[in-house]
């Protein structure tokens, strides 16, 4: 009877031993993953953004030297992978009809405008292997100041009369992405 209880003992310690040792879970990221939708009036997902978001932590930001981003480079539009774009049905960016599908989303921050990029390659890492002949959608909008500083990168989409204004903001600037629905 000793000789069974101390098995079965022995058992259930290596059992439960290795399960614990086994798992190995990483640091919270630095720049945390985050998801921007936009649903039109129906509820329905017009729009999903998938990025993360850096944080600013006393750094500058958008510069022409120094900043985490220089102006005139193209940025991945957040950190780690290159932010993708999901349209579930065609949509008006810009003067631009992109149909439905999934772009990455590139952006080259200048001190008063940006140019915004919806590109055709998917999974890629940053904006290192970005080939500006897989652009889909490219165009210019003013950049703002924000009222207040942002410390983390942030999407946000705020509705209008005909879709929704893509907002993307980071330190003391921002920049508004129109974006319409497609009447079919």
């Amino acid at each position: 009877m000793k000789s069974l209880l101390a098995s079965s003992f022995l058992i259930a310690a290596l059992f439960f031993g290795s399960s614990v040792n086994a798992q190995k879970f990483s640091e919270l990221d630095k720049s945390p993953l985050d998801i921007a939708m936009y649903r039109g009036q129906d509820k329905a997902p017009r729009v999903r953004v998938i990025y993360s978001r850096p944080q600013k932590k006393g750094r500058d930001v958008f510069a022409k030297k120094d900043g985490l981003e220089k102006y005139g480079d193209v940025w991945r539009t957040g950190a780690n992978e290159s932010t993708e774009i999901k349209f579930y049905k065609d949509m008006m960016v810009g003067d631009t009809k992109v149909p439905a599908g999934t772009y990455t989303l590139f952006t080259i921050p200048n001190e008063d405008e940006w140019t915004v990029i919806l590109n055709k390659d998917l999974d890629t890492w940053g904006a290192y292997g970005y080939k500006e002949e897989r652009d889909l959608v490219r165009f210019t909008t003013p950049s703002h100041k924000t009222a207040a500083p942002i410390e983390s990168f942030s999407i946000s989409f705020q509705p209008t009369e005909s879709g929704s204004d893509m907002f993307l903001g980071w330190d003391d600037t921002y920049i508004q992405i129109p974006i319409e629905e497609v009447e079919m």
